[in-house]
């Protein structure tokens, strides 16, 4: 069984409040015209009209060769974090696919995981890549822009 987990509360409010993102920089503030922009706290889209964030986004404890960089967007609203889920969010069921990539327990890039997938293959592809010994965790990213979507764990 595997587990999706959304962006840690506690970042998220850094960044709403106007921490600086991963560059140092501070979030752009936009507002939604209501198509395409993924909050990567609450997993839901941001609707049409309403402020969101642009912020380069490091989902990685520390500054390391294969640690990614790249941007997110985050409603600029406080937002309820999505809960774990054991099943594709619908917010990324919406999407036709995603770029998957395993990670060791040192978090590195684990050679030969890295996929695109329907949607509909995401839980099933996710949770084979889970059951080898030497990954950790999963990255779900945009198979179009690879930016940073939420984390699968074993649940």
């Amino acid at each position: 069984m595997i587990r999706y987990l959304a962006m840690p509360t506690l970042e998220a409010r850094k960044f709403q409040a106007g921490a600086p993102d991963a560059y140092g920089l501070p979030p752009e503030r936009r507002i939604s015209e209501g198509d395409g922009v993924p909050c990567r706290h609450c997993l839901n889209d941001v609707a049409a009209g309403e402020d969101y964030l642009i912020l380069a986004y490091r989902p990685f404890p520390a500054v390391q060769p294969y640690a990614e960089t790249g941007p997110i967007f985050l409603h600029a609203r406080a937002c309820a974090r999505a809960d774990d889920a054991h099943e594709t969010p619908a917010m990324l069921a919406r999407r036709e696919a995603h770029l998957i990539k395993g990670y060791s327990r040192d978090d590195r890039i684990v050679y030969g995981t890295g996929k695109i997938v329907p949607s509909a293959a995401l839980d099933a592809e996710a949770a084979n890549i889970l059951k080898r010994d030497d990954v950790a965790y999963v990255h779900v990213r945009s198979s179009v822009n690879n930016c940073y979507t939420c984390r699968i764990e074993r649940a």
